[in-house]
């Protein structure tokens, strides 16, 4: 899709919108909008966008140097099935301040091929914690 693009820039992620995204997931259906700002604002976030509008985003928290969490990778229903998660996540593991990091995690419950096709795999511990080395 050629209208499709991913920005890193927040101002262009518009909260609401992302609110509603998490809301129709299992782990923040009831995140408050000022967590989900403040969290935005203090994140790498990666916003996909159909135009204009947020359709997909995923934050990495990160001090930009050993360790990065990925988190809150989600995309809209009516756009899933498209490609664009894995456009998304070859945008987030190639971004110039994830490299050389010592550690990058995540956890999923359901998502586990995806990451795998990304170079994470099943850490120590519980069976879905996973993380890049």
């Amino acid at each position: 899709m050629n209208d499709i693009s991913i920005t890193t820039d927040i101002t262009r992620i518009d909260v609401d919108a992302a609110l509603a995204l998490l809301r129709a997931t299992y782990w923040a259906q009831t995140m408050p909008r000022d967590t989900l700002a403040r969290a935005i604002e203090h994140s790498l976030c990666f916003g996909v966008l159909h135009g204009e509008t947020l359709v997909g985003l995923a934050r990495v928290i990160t001090d930009r140097a050993t360790f990065a969490y990925l988190t809150d990778v989600v995309i809209a229903s009516s756009m899933r099935g498209q490609g664009l998660s894995r456009r998304l996540m070859t945008e987030i593991v190639s971004h110039p301040d994830l490299q050389g990091l010592r550690r990058f995690a995540l956890v999923t419950g359901d998502a586990m091929k995806l990451y795998e096709d990304f170079g994470f795999s099943v850490g120590p511990g519980a069976a879905t914690y996973m993380e890049k080395r």
